[in-house]
C-alpha cells in the first residue's frame, strides 16, 4: 500500500482533449478488422500468399508488434495534449541546514555507547559531511539556555570543529533551541523569537508571515492592518532545521510553542531522539535519577512542521538513522509539477520504434 501511494497521481490541464482517446480504440478496432479480413482472404485465396503484402500474414506475432507500438504511441501523444501534471517528489533547493544538539546533564546517559552526546555528535558530523558543497551547516549549543555555537558555514571543518567542541551542562530548554535555530535560519524573526523567550507566558508571536515567491518567509514589514497569512507548514524549501535530543525539557517556552512558529514559516524539523525509552539511572553531584527518551515531545515537533522524527538509541543504527534523514534532506516536498514533455516524447519514441521495426522486417513503415 505504501509503495502505490508513493505513486505519482495524474491531473489534467485540458481533461476535455481526452475524448481523443476514442479514435485511438476505434484505430485499433479497425486495425483488429482488417486483421481478422486478411486472414480470410488468406483462407479463401491462399495463391496470394506469395503475392505483396500478404506475405506479411506468415510473420506470426511479428506482425502486430509495429502496430501495437504505434497506438501506445499515439495514445502517449493523446495524453500529452491533455497536458497532464503529477505530484512527484523533488530534488531539495535546501541551501541551509541548523543543527540543535541537546547537551544536557541526561546527555552523559551512556544507554547510547559511548554516551548520548558523543553519538549525537557522531551523527551530526556525519550529516554534515554529507551535504553537497552549495549547502551552510550553523550549530546551536543547546542546554538550560542556548546559543549558536556556529554559523552557518559552507566549511565542513569549521562546523565539525564546533560540534566536537560542544560539551555537556546543565538544564534543557529544547523551545530555546529551536528558537535560536529559527532566528539563525530567517533573521527577521527576532523579535517573534525575543517575544517567546521572554518570562511572559501569554508571549505569542504576533505576526504570521507568509512566504515570498522563491520560499523564504517574508519580512517584518508594519503592524498596520491584519497579519499576514501563515505560510503552509514544510513550504519553506530553502532551509531546514535538525534536533538531536533525549526529549526532555525543564526551562524555556515549550517546544511545541516554538515549532508552532517555525510551522507558521514553513520550516521543517527534524527530530533525533537519542536514548532508550527505557532510559538508564544517571548519577550526577551524588544524585540519582532515571532519565528516558521523550519521543512523544520530538514526534509532536516534527509532526508540527511536517518534517519528521528519526530515532538513535544504539550506535549501530546510526547508518540507518543518517540514510533516513539525508535522504529527506535531500528530496524537497511533494509538488505538482507539468509532464507533458514526458508523455510526448515517449510517444514520438513508441512511433518511431514502430516504423523501424516495420521497416526491417517488412520492408515498409506500417
Amino acid at each position: 500500500m505504501d509503495a502505490i501511494d508513493r505513486l505519482p497521481v495524474l491531473s489534467f490541464l485540458w481533461p476535455s482533449m481526452l475524448w481523443l482517446l476514442a479514435l485511438v480504440l476505434l484505430l485499433a478496432v479497425g486495425y483488429v478488422w482488417l486483421d481478422k479480413r486478411r486472414r480470410r482472404t488468406a483462407i479463401a485465396y491462399p495463391a496470394l500468399k506469395t503475392i505483396g503484402p500478404a506475405q506479411t500474414s506468415g510473420a506470426g506475432w511479428r506482425r502486430h508488434v509495429p502496430p501495437v507500438l504505434a497506438l501506445l504511441g499515439l495514445t502517449s501523444l493523446v495524453v500529452a495534449i491533455a497536458r497532464p501534471q503529477a505530484i512527484m517528489t523533488l530534488p531539495s533547493r535546501i541551501e541551509t541546514v541548523i543543527l540543535v544538539i541537546d547537551l544536557s546533564g541526561s546527555m552523559r546517559a551512556q544507554d547510547v555507547k559511548p554516551s548520548r552526546i558523543r553519538a549525537a555528535q557522531q551523527a551530526a558530523k556525519v550529516l554534515v559531511d554529507a551535504q553537497p558543497s552549495r549547502v551552510s551547516t550553523g550549530v546551536v549549543a543547546m542546554a538550560g539556555t542556548a546559543a549558536l555555537a556556529q554559523a552557518p558555514s559552507r566549511h565542513k571543518d569549521e562546523v565539525a570543529t564546533a560540534i566536537d567542541k560542544l560539551q555537556p551542562q546543565g538544564g534543557t530548554a529544547l523551545g530555546n533551541g529551536l528558537l535560536i535555530a529559527l532566528t539563525a535560519l530567517l533573521p527577521q524573526l527576532n523579535n517573534d523569537a525575543a517575544r517567546m523567550l521572554s518570562d511572559d507566558d501569554d508571549a505569542i508571536p504576533v505576526r504570521k508571515p507568509k512566504p515570498a515567491a522563491n520560499g523564504a518567509a517574508g519580512g517584518s514589514g508594519s503592524n498596520a492592518g491584519p497579519p499576514p497569512e501563515a505560510a503552509q507548514p514544510g513550504s519553506y524549501a530553502a532551509g531546514a532545521i535538525v534536533l538531536f535530543s533525549d526529549g526532555e525539557s525543564n526551562a524555556g517556552p515549550a517546544a511545541l510553542q516554538a515549532a508552532q512558529l517555525a510551522a507558521e514559516n514553513g520550516v521543517r524539523i527534524y527530530t533525533v531522539g537519542v536514548g532508550t525509552t527505557d532510559g538508564v539511572v544517571l548519577k550526577v553531584d551524588g544524585l540519582s535519577s532515571r532519565v528516558k527518551l521523550d519521543e512523544q515531545a520530538l514526534k509532536q515537533v516534527a509532526d508540527a512542521t511536517s518534517g519528521q522524527y528519526f530515532r538513535l538509541e544504539d550506535a549501530s543504527k546510526l547508518t540507518q538513522v543518517y540514510e533516513a534523514l539525508h535522504a529527506r534532506l535531500s528530496l524537497g516536498k511533494r509538488d505538482q509539477i507539468e509532464v507533458t514533455a514526458f508523455f510526448a516524447a515517449l510517444g514520438a519514441i513508441l512511433a518511431t520504434i514502430a516504423g523501424m521495426l516495420s521497416l526491417w522486417w517488412f520492408g515498409r513503415v506500417l
